[in-house]
């Protein structure tokens, strides 16, 4: 059992692709008319990615494919925290800043090919078919370079141009950031990652 957060674009190629593989999978969108819903014809759940631990929690997924424009994993705790924006200063102080796409609301977006649109169904080589730059480490290290606690989920490639977290690890995450008073959330694949500081509310 898999689950795909998002019905759009990228959630369509993930539901076609899990499809095609015979697999089992829940799609979550708070729209019931997403492109997904209306191309594929296929159930809709009707919940956003801030339910995605407890539906995970019921279902213990193998993967999670995170096509929604949103930051799952903080989104899954975000009830408990809100935006450490002092973090993001210091994040950024160790990060290159040709990599820095945007900053704000207690999140950074990076990617090794920053201001240019990524080729389809893109297999991640070492060097990138649109920058010709040659990709000098997984961008997981650069973020544990510039926060050495964060919190760095993988985004594995599944099949070229979609990627997918484990399950397990979703889950681990939300169970030790919840136990946190701050927390650095990351998700990362080789060549682009989104990092949200979050700090425990005060009542």
């Amino acid at each position: 059992m898999d689950i795909i957060v998002g019905g759009g674009r990228f959630g369509l190629k993930a539901a076609e692709y899990l499809i095609s593989q015979g697999r089992d999978f829940i799609l979550l969108d708070s729209n019931p008319n997403c492109e997904a819903a209306k191309k594929l014809g296929i159930k809709v759940y009707d919940a956003g990615a801030e339910m995605l631990a407890e539906i995970a929690e019921r279902v213990s997924p193998e993967w999670i494919f995170p096509t929604a424009s949103v930051h799952v994993v903080a989104e899954a705790v975000k009830d408990y925290f809100e935006p450490w924006n002092e973090a993001i200063d210091f994040i950024l102080s160790g990060v290159p800043s040709r990599l820095i796409v945007s900053v704000g609301k207690g999140g950074i977006i990076l990617s090794y090919n920053r201001d240019k649109t990524c080729i389809e169904n893109c297999v991640s080589p070492e060097i990138c078919p649109v920058t010709k730059i040659k990709r000098p480490c997984p961008m997981s290290e650069i973020i544990r370079f510039a926060y050495p606690e964060a919190m760095v989920l993988i985004s594995h490639q599944i099949a070229p141009g979609l990627g997918a977290i484990r399950g397990f690890d979703f889950l681990e995450t939300v169970r030790r950031a919840k136990e946190k008073e701050k927390v650095v959330l990351a998700t990362a694949c080789d060549c682009h990652a989104v990092i949200t500081a979050l700090k425990r509310k005060r009542i």
